[in-house]
């Protein structure tokens, strides 16, 4: 059987594209109507996150910020908003900086050029591959995570993908197989073959179009591959959330500008397990706050990158809390309907699901 050295960077690209030709995705909603700005917008949004899951944020952002001169003058609150639900929101906020910094710096006109894209918030390498690929028809190669397990396969390579040994291997196959032409098709058709064919899990070797000459696939080990380090257990960490109700309108508070969450709206929070003293002496310290009776929701859990967090949620209603000047490290907070909501803003999925427990 033929292997992987006997495909030569021409004939890959042949049999790619002549695939990509039949079966690739060329509908896509940043595939229509193609500018800088929506091929930039979607592959941020498509960092970590499947297309599917993708295409109703896409749509109703650009619904509302149309180009980058909106989304630049937009406030945060109506950026993450509109995020709110995709996850990892440090994108979001990369974005709408990444927005202000180009219509500052480039008149709003999209920077061309790995060097200066690379500087934009939010871009790397291989993103910035792809938008100088999609938006310019420029040379440039990437290496997301469907090239990697493409690569990787093909390759029969055993060792973890996520050394960076292994790493600056791959970025050197990929570029040895980019084309100077058809670019932007030879880029989604890559993007295209890891995410319908070459799958995680169980690849459908059948339908691929370079298959006689996949190492992985003559050992018996593509659904094995790609292999990386193992990484430890995540800790769990635990919370308590307070839900301070008043009729219909819970109080929330705004998170830090970075880290987790951040500048998204929630509920206010202590450390640890509540137990009947910490909660009264929580409500006191913070909001001067007595009350005679409280109710116990069920406790849940929310995954982030590095770690479980088990929330444990306290509903509280209340009369009347201290105004904002009163409250002891008081954040920025609002009463907020979630039935009739006034005004816009980012609030995270465990958040929503709390409010609609209540």
């Amino acid at each position: 059987m033929p292997n992987h050295k006997q495909l030569t960077p021409a004939q890959f690209r042949s049999k790619l594209l002549k695939w990509f030709d039949q079966h690739g995705r060329k509908h896509l909603p940043w595939q229509v109507n193609k500018t800088p700005y929506r091929v930039w917008l979607s592959e941020i949004m498509l960092q970590q996150t499947q297309v599917s899951t993708v295409i109703p944020y896409f749509l109703r952002f650009l619904q509302r910020f149309p180009d980058i001169h909106s989304l630049a003058r937009a406030h945060d609150d109506e950026v993450l908003h509109l995020w709110a639900g995709l996850g990892y929101y440090s994108r979001a906020r990369n974005l709408h900086r990444a927005a202000q910094l180009i219509v500052e710096q480039y008149a709003g006109n999209f920077p061309n050029t790995l060097a200066e894209l690379i500087d934009i918030p939010g871009i790397g390498v291989s993103t910035a591959g792809a938008i100088l690929a999609f938006a310019f028809n420029q040379r440039a190669t990437i290496l997301d995570g469907n090239v990697k397990r493409v690569l990787a396969r093909l390759y029969g390579i055993t060792a973890p993908i996520n050394e960076k040994k292994i790493e600056n291997k791959l970025w050197e196959m990929a570029d040895n197989y980019t084309p100077t032409n058809r670019i932007a098709d030879y880029t989604q058709a890559m993007m295209d073959l890891g995410a319908t064919v070459c799958i995680r899990g169980k690849p459908k070797c059948d339908a691929c179009p370079i298959s006689k000459y996949c190492l992985a696939l003559q050992k018996g080990i593509a659904a094995q591959l790609p292999a990386k380090k193992a990484t430890k257990a995540l800790p769990l960490q635990t919370a308590t959330f307070f839900i301070f109700k008043q009729g219909t309108r819970i109080l929330l508070q705004k998170r830090p500008p970075v880290g987790i969450w951040g500048g998204l709206w929630s509920l206010p929070e202590m450390p640890g397990k509540p137990n009947k003293k910490n909660i009264r002496q929580f409500c006191e310290k913070h909001y001067q706050l007595t009350f005679s009776d409280y109710e116990v929701l069920p406790v849940f859990r929310h995954t982030f990158s590095h770690y479980h967090l088990e929330i444990h949620p306290i509903l509280i209603a209340v009369n009347k809390l201290p105004t904002a000047a009163k409250i002891m490290d008081a954040p920025q907070q609002i009463w907020y309907n979630p039935k009739q909501p006034k005004l816009p803003i980012g609030l995270p999925k465990p958040v929503q699901t709390l409010m609609r427990m209540t």
